[in-house]
This record gives C-alpha cells, structure tokens and sequence, in this order.
C-alpha cells in the first residue's frame, strides 16, 4: 500500500492491463501517430507552397499569403479537423480484446516510423506543388487571384486529407471539418478587402479549385482504395471477419 501511494499511478489488478495495454494503449498509439504526421503534412505542404512561389520571382523574401490568413491556416482553417483524430480508432473495444494480434503488429513500429514520416512529406511536397504549379501555370491569365485560389485549395486539400486517414467517424469529426470550413467561409465575408467576391462567385474560381484539389487529393483516394480492396490491412480483415460472424 505504500508503495502505491507512493506511486504516479497504480493498477489495483494484473486483469485490468488487459484493456489498458489492447484497447487504450493502442489507441493512444495509432492517435498520436496519425495526429504526428499530419501535423507534419499540415507544416511541409504550406512551406513547399511558399518556396515555389518565391523561386518562381528570383527567391524574393515575399511571403505568399497575408499574416492573418497564415495564423488562420495554422489554427481555426484546419486546427479541428487535425485535432479530432484523437478521437478515431480502427477497430472496436471488443475486436481489439479479442484479437491480440492487432496489439503485437504496434512493436513493429509501422505507424511511426521513418517510412511514414518520409511518404507523408513526400506527400506534403506532392501537393504544395500541385497547388502552386497548377495555380500558377494553367491559370496564369488570372494570376491576380492566385492567393484566392490557391489557398482555397489549401484549405480543401486539408480536409479531404483528414477526411481520408479517418477510420470510424465521429460526430465531432463532422462538426470540426463543417466547423473549420465555415470559418474559412466567414473570414472571406469579413475580409472583404482582402477578397474579390465576385470572383470567388464566379464559376471560373470554383472550377479552378476543383481541379486542382481533385489533382491533388484523387490519386490519394484511388490508392487507398486500391490498397483496402487487394491489400487489406490486420485490422480491415479483422473487422470484415467480425462483421460476418
């Protein structure tokens, strides 16, 4: 009993480690990877858009996008999207504790490791640049809104790419992807003078952003599906099993 008083934390019975380690354990595991990486993608995908565009006008020290849409970026645009990861799992509390293989899989390090880290900024790099370059050299004519439309791009390219890492939504995922989007949309009502409304209206602007996004993001969706439809991970067999017992 001293000891335990002694003690941070103390577990009453061997028994109880069962779900700590199988369910919270790994949970907290694969949260705080996939919370990690995407902190990482959120921060190489903007400065991969802000080299290009200053090597693209002789490595200029102009910064690409105004302050308050940098601190909007970094907080309220993507902020809770990014942070509701920590509520997504792969697999129930009950497959997890039936199935302690899934635990085993997490001391190969596959979710963090310096794979991931290099593939993510690999992605991140990706699509900065496909935001700038498409936004850049396609629509040179308008270039005069190309902080509009690329930032726009940013920001969906952002929340399809959370969308996609999420396993089982939850409804505070939905309300952060909704919630950050809508400030995005506010800010552009309140900024106006930063903004050209009309050709935010204008249906030049929309399909300029869906193109580049659906450039940036497609080939993301097509191999995930292809990688769950012929190469499934532990965890999709698992739940597809479970599911049909």
């Amino acid at each position: 009993k001293q000891a335990s008083l002694a003690a941070d934390f103390s577990i009453n019975q061997f028994s109880y480690l069962t779900r700590l380690l199988f369910v919270h354990g790994r949970d907290s595991y694969k949260r705080t990877a996939s919370l990690s990486q995407f902190i990482i993608h959120r921060g190489v995908i903007i400065s991969t858009m802000q080299a290009i565009f200053s090597s693209m006008f002789s490595l200029i020290a102009i910064s690409l996008y105004q302050g308050f849409l940098l601190v909007g970026y970094g907080t309220v645009y993507t902020m809770f999207p990014v942070f509701s990861l920590v509520l997504d799992k792969d697999v129930s509390s009950e497959i997890a504790l039936i199935y302690p293989e899934l635990y085993k899989e997490l001391v190969k390090g596959r979710s963090l490791s310096f794979k991931t880290f290099f593939l993510w900024v690999f992605i991140s790099v990706y699509q900065g640049s496909v935001i700038m370059y498409v936004g850049l050299i396609l629509f040179d004519a308008d270039f005069i809104h190309v902080v509009s439309i690329t930032f726009t791009a940013l920001i969906l390219t952002e929340l399809l790419m959370v969308a996609l890492a999420i396993q089982i939504w939850h409804i505070l995922m939905v309300v952060g992807e909704f919630l950050s989007f809508t400030c995005y949309v506010l800010s552009i009502v309140i900024f106006q003078s930063h903004f050209d409304i009309r050709f935010l209206e204008s249906w030049s602007f929309i399909w300029r952003v869906v193109a580049i996004t659906s450039i940036s993001c497609l080939p993301l969706y097509i191999l995930k599906y292809m990688q769950t439809k012929f190469k499934p991970p532990i965890h999709e067999k698992l739940t597809q099993y479970a599911t049909l017992k």
